[in-house]
């Protein structure tokens, strides 16, 4: 066993296990936890404006990498704020490793209030237990390196945030520390059971072998657990075509040639939903059953022409094959013979309708235009991410076709808008890769003035706010009351060039595709204004508030007659 501080051997681990940005605000309750962090050169601190921020750019730099974000913060008044953003990372299977800090010792026995506390000392670690995976309040000197540890491993294994509480006295602190914990090494994903791996494969192989209409639904497991080089290799090797789901966007290459486009239930494009109709044969591979990844309704699931791999289990017809991890099985699938199909796939969205792009000088630009516009830039500059916020850009963004050298990003379950800016700048810190988000203007003000710190940061995201003057989503299901839904006009162009950026508006098609231009140009952060009609929302997101209106329907048996309405 070797001695240092406690302090130390964090720095010291998390380089280990290749953290090299840390996300936080400092605070009282977690000074001498944000320095030890900082005071090591090889550990880049960030910070923020307010502790959303610093959960969703590490969140995005998390997506962005494949690595762990490392969040700090300080007891109470800065961990409750970090809640949202952790619950996000939780469903959606973000690893985020955060630390707080905590009262000492002493304060502890004083038996009174201390500040920050909300009921009692240990109700921030209880919260937290809601919203991860493993989580430990660190005491004892004595096992204190070794409880760090297997919150890393299970942050790891199961790609979702982890909660580590360090109280102020304990920063410096001596531990003992074993040899092993500080030799190389790296986490590990949960080992598979071989057999169970090898039996599930040979019974989908057969199952795929002899239909005649199959097709492959790609989910979010395949990203999260380094699986998408094998998941291309087998959708090659099959000649399926191969739809992702909505959270998955971006899981499966949007320009490869089998790629068939987004699968959203019954509101996909028509073309996917007669190919779904068609299929004798559906593999889903890591897709998470949620009411988004299925248009807001139940799956419509014929078991015995389906195979369903996800949560490290794999559903075979009418039976399940558990301990099996979607990255195994893949890995298996691609070692059984397998009847290539030779289907040509037909990329199918809302926006591949034949309408053409609309270059008026007048006319006020819609959301479909800009999604087209979007389309358009990153087709031609090839090396940008896009991040969409929650929103109507979440479901406008399942209709854009990002390449291959690009990346995707959006909260594509979870929803909690002010997801977009922050974390666009911690994606950008971790891979470098330029962004253009597409946020509406009632997200951009929840936490779009963090854009403020990309000068220092050295980040430059191309903003597009799309500006209707409220919630705009709400709008049609909220007749009754939309002033509610007002928020106050901010000159957004002009915010841009006081914050350091650029800032440009765009009332049309032609002044949008302009203001791309320059801002591709700039070397700096840009925001652009783009203003559209109130009532205007992206195809996606109309099909979805009408098939949502017509399940709150009443079955035509219980209506009563319009006189008595």
């Amino acid at each position: 066993m070797k001695r240092m501080t406690l302090g130390d051997f964090l720095v010291a681990y998390l380089r280990k296990i290749g953290v090299r940005h840390v996300f936080g605000i400092p605070g009282d309750l977690a000074l001498k936890l944000f320095f030890a962090l900082g005071r090591k050169q090889d550990l880049q601190i960030h910070t923020f404006s307010h502790e959303p921020g610093v959960g969703f750019a590490a969140d995005g730099y998390a997506r962005a990498t494949g690595k762990i974000g490392v969040v700090c913060v300080t007891y109470g008044a800065g961990g409750h704020n970090m809640v949202n953003p952790v619950a996000g990372s939780f469903s959606e299977r973000v690893p985020l490793l955060i630390f707080s800090g905590g009262p000492g010792e002493e304060e502890r026995k004083l038996g009174t209030l201390i500040h920050h506390q909300a009921r009692e000392i240990e109700s921030q670690h209880r919260i937290y237990q809601e919203v991860t995976c493993a989580s430990r309040v660190i005491t004892d000197a004595r096992d204190a390196a070794q409880q760090l540890h297997e919150v890393a491993c299970a942050v790891w294994a199961e790609q979702r945030p982890g909660y580590v509480e360090i109280h102020r006295d304990m920063v410096d602190r001596e531990i003992e520390v074993s040899e092993e914990l500080l030799e190389e090494g790296h986490l590990r994903f949960h080992e598979s059971d071989a057999r169970r791996v090898e039996e599930a494969a040979r019974e989908t192989a057969a199952m795929f072998n002899s239909s005649r209409r199959p097709i492959v639904i790609a989910g979010i497991e395949n990203h999260r657990y380094k699986a998408t080089h094998e998941l291309i290799e087998l959708a090659e090797k099959m000649g399926a075509p191969v739809l992702t789901t909505v959270l998955g966007k971006g899981a499966f290459p949007m320009d490869h040639p089998l790629h068939m486009g987004v699968h959203i239930g019954p509101i996909s494009p028509p073309p996917i939903v007669a190919r779904m109709d068609e299929a004798d044969f559906v593999l889903n591979l890591g897709c998470l059953r949620t009411d988004m990844n299925f248009g807001n309704r139940p799956p419509h699931i014929i078991q015995e022409r389906s195979v369903w791999a996800v949560d490290r289990k794999v559903d075979v017809k009418y039976h399940t094959y558990i301990n099996v991890a979607v990255r195994d099985f893949v890995r298996a699938l691609l070692k059984q013979e397998l009847r290539k199909h030779r289907e040509v796939v037909t990329y199918a969205s809302n926006l591949t309708n034949g309408v053409a792009h609309g270059n008026g000088v007048s006319a006020p630009v819609k959301v479909s235009e800009i999604l087209r516009a979007v389309n358009d830039f990153v087709a031609e500059h090839r090396h940008y991410m896009v991040v969409a916020e929650s929103g109507d850009m979440m479901f406008g963004g399942l209709d854009l076709k990002v390449p291959r050298e690009g990346l995707y990003l959006a909260q594509g379950f979870y929803a909690s808008m002010g997801f977009a800016v922050p974390a666009a700048l911690g994606a950008q810190l971790g891979c470098g890769l330029r962004p253009l988000v597409l946020c509406g203007d009632g997200g951009f003000q929840m936490t779009g003035p963090e854009i403020s710190h990309a000068p220092r940061l050295g980040a430059n995201p191309i903003v597009l706010v799309v500006n209707n003057g409220g919630w705009g989503i709400f709008r049609p299901i909220a007749s009754e009351r939309r002033d509610l839904l007002e928020i106050p006009p901010w000159p957004y162009a002009r915010l841009a060039q006081d914050w350091g950026g650029v800032g440009f508006e765009a009332n049309n098609g032609a002044e949008l595709r302009s203001a791309l231009r320059a801002a591709h140009q700039s070397n700096t952060f840009a925001i652009i204004d783009v203003h559209v009609s109130r009532d205007d929302l992206s195809p996606v997101t109309v099909k979805y508030i009408k098939a949502a209106a017509r399940r709150s329907q009443p079955p035509a048996s219980e209506r009563k007659p319009n006189s008595a309405r």
